[in-house]
């Protein structure tokens, strides 16, 4: 263990956990709006984003809005909302399935698409920016220690 590594332990009580992450949140925040800007895709929010990006990844299946619900850990208002706006603005479409026709599953329209691919190579230099100079067994902690948060946060 190295000093630094000592002093961390020494101020361990100290620190505000829930700071720390909020700080870290803002900072992966901005980056993404400050990228959206740049490369031209800032028509859509950050979690408009993430939902294009998560159907994306998933268009080999049916997709409702209970699922980003799950997903994201966000209420079914909230993600009713997003939906709508994102219909509107053209990224989506709500389409019945046949077994059942209150259900509709969520799909990317062309539109959605372009926008997926096109923000899909930043999202795979984000995420290499932010496992720089970490290791895989640093990584491995990080995620352990992060589901053991939200585990602490559910209870």
């Amino acid at each position: 263990m190295c000093a630094n590594d000592n002093d961390l332990l020494n101020h361990a009580a100290e620190f505000h956990l829930g700071k720390a992450i909020h700080e870290v949140d803002n900072l992966i925040y901005r980056n993404m709006l400050a990228q959206g800007r740049k490369y031209g895709y800032d028509q859509v929010t950050v979690m408009n984003g993430w939902i294009v990006k998560y159907l994306g990844l998933n268009q080999d299946k049916d997709i409702f809005q209970k699922d980003i619900e799950k997903e994201f850990g966000i209420t079914k208002s909230t993600v009713a909302g997003i939906i709508k706006l994102m219909e509107k603005k053209g990224f989506i479409e709500r389409i019945s399935v046949p077994h059942d026709a209150r259900l509709k599953k969520l799909v990317l329209t062309d539109k959605g698409r372009e926008y997926e691919e096109k923000m899909g190579a930043q999202f795979r230099r984000d995420e290499q920016m932010y496992r720089e100079n970490i290791t895989d067994e640093e990584l491995t902690i990080f995620i352990r220690v992060l589901n053991k948060i939200k585990q602490n946060v559910k209870e």
